[in-house]
């Protein structure tokens, strides 16, 4: 190669890295982005399913800190306000929640009466006339439950038991607890403080409830859906483009094949059981690297899925098991042996493997590992050699003869190299190119395989070959399968399945 041909070649590849540095850069910014908005519309549906049964903390802003109640010890706390907006006039919108119309009416003939009281103070007319309609409210509250459309009738048993605590004994009921409070007696001394006390303990209380009305469709008004609307469009617009891409990338996947790739991202779409866009979500933010989820997976892989592959390779093993013992069954041992082709084989390079994996183990032996371990091979003839002749009723006669070892020492090393020579230039004139040679050996391997198929096809003979095998690999089933253990790695998973549909495609070639 030239030196103008090697620059460029050069320029070539640093053109090149750069585009697939940008590339990669810009498909991970992508994949953040995509992870982000996920991970924002998880938010919004989590504090949508959390709304209603989170609305008094949305309501009020506050939390009530180390409020106990253990037997008979009793702690009320004190509330912390939260510095967070109010939201509630806003989604209340969303959630289809309106005011309770008696519990509604109810607080502003307290906010009435107040007014009335600091103006022209408790014995006007007024004021009486808006005590007789608090206490029955009052009354008509406790009767009718207004709380129990919203789920809050605990709520409603909290305002008993407070009002009651505070007017009367416990004996006295919650009724004649509030008629009591909305007297005019009872009102006339520390009037500040009893109101107080309506508007700390009381007020709240009666202001978490509310109406909801339910939709054409037998469930609660709710219009979720129409904030979660755009983000349906972008992630079904995502999703369509993605899976055709993979399918246009990926060997024999098709669109659909893709779209089952992707099957996470199908609970993004869903318009019901939002919370499990919590699977897709985790999934993206470890794959655009905001988030590491691999001892999530280390952890699931341990026990549920560990656990099922295991199980899925001993099944897998039995079924080859089984198929192998099928074959032998029906016949398929003899069929081969009579050079009945069973099913034509797939050459894909036309190469023998197995001839050139032979070649290449007879190569490395006789050229490589025996001329290393020939001394050894020598010590080990020479004394073979020395015992048998040992044990000769000839040699032990004569043994006794002067110089006699020596003759025989050196008489086992020679014949020991001598045949150690032999077998090395036979082995090597055996590898040796040698087409005639080569002719007659297969030629004898046909033979061979033509004698013995002819010579088994008798009945008893065949017949006990295959109940020997199919009994061998019933051994095998129960000894093995059962404590087989399952390695593996499933990072490279996609390629695997791309050499899988690769394989599918040339067989049906």
């Amino acid at each position: 190669m030239s030196s103008l041909q090697k620059l460029n070649q050069r320029n070539i590849q640093q053109t090149i890295k750069p585009q697939g540095k940008r590339k990669t850069r810009h498909n991970l910014w992508f994949e953040r982005a995509m992870a982000m908005l996920t991970l924002l519309n998880l938010l919004l549906v989590l504090f949508d399913l959390t709304y209603v049964p989170l609305r008094d903390f949305w309501l009020q802003r506050k939390i009530q800190i180390f409020s106990f109640k253990i037997g008979l010890i009793e702690s009320q706390g004190f509330p912390v306000p939260i510095p967070i907006p109010e939201i509630t006039q806003f989604y209340d919108l969303v959630k289809g929640i309106e005011p309770y119309r008696e519990t509604e009416h109810y607080l502003l003939k307290v906010d009435e009466l107040q007014n009335k009281q600091f103006n022209s103070g408790l014995q006007s007319p007024e004021v009486e006339v808006l005590l007789k309609d608090l206490r029955l409210r009052s009354e008509d509250m406790i009767d009718t439950n207004p709380f129990q459309v919203a789920n809050k009738t605990g709520t409603l048993e909290k305002i008993k038991n407070k009002m009651r605590e505070y007017v009367t004994d416990s004996q006295y009921s919650s009724k004649d607890a509030f008629r009591v409070f909305w007297s005019k007696d009872y009102l006339a001394t520390d009037t500040l403080e009893k109101l107080n006390f309506f508007n700390d303990e009381i007020r709240p209380l009666i202001e978490t409830n509310y109406f909801r009305p339910i939709g054409e469709n037998g469930e609660f008004v709710d219009l979720f859906g129409l904030i979660d609307f755009p983000f349906f469009v972008i992630f079904s617009i995502e999703f369509l483009a993605r899976t055709w891409f993979i399918s246009r990338r990926r060997t024999g996947v098709s669109w659909l094949d893709a779209m089952f790739w992707r099957w996470y991202d199908i609970f993004l779409l869903l318009p019901f059981a939002r919370w499990l866009r919590i699977i897709p979500v985790t999934i993206r933010l470890d794959q655009a690297k905001l988030f590491n989820s691999s001892r999530i997976q280390k952890l699931a892989r341990q026990g549920f899925v560990v656990r099922i592959a295991g199980d899925m390779t001993e099944v897998v093993a039995i079924l080859l098991i089984n198929q192998v013992q099928g074959a032998i069954r029906q016949g398929e041992l003899t069929k081969w042996l009579m050079q009945k082709e069973v099913r034509p084989y797939i050459d894909l390079n036309d190469t023998d493997e197995v001839a050139a994996l032979t070649t290449i183990m007879v190569n490395t032996t006789v050229y490589q590992v025996l001329p290393k371990i020939k001394p050894d091979l020598e010590a080990l003839l020479q004394h073979n050699f020395d015992k048998v002749i040992n044990q000769s009723p000839a040699y032990q006669q004569l043994s006794q003869l002067p110089g006699l070892e020596e003759l025989q020492n050196q008489l086992t090393k020679r014949i020991s190299q001598e045949v150690l020579q032999s077998l090395y230039d036979g082995l090597h004139l055996a590898i040796e190119e040698d087409p005639v040679g080569e002719k007659l050996f297969q030629q004898l391997l046909q033979n061979i395989k033509e004698a013995l198929g002819t010579e088994i096809q008798t009945k008893p003979t065949i017949q006990e070959i295959e109940s020997l095998l199919v009994d061998f690999l019933e051994e095998v089933k129960v000894n093995y399968i059962e404590d087989l253990e399952l390695g593996y790695n499933d990072d490279d998973f996609e390629e695997l399945l791309d050499q899988k549909r690769a394989i599918r495609q040339v067989t049906q070639q």
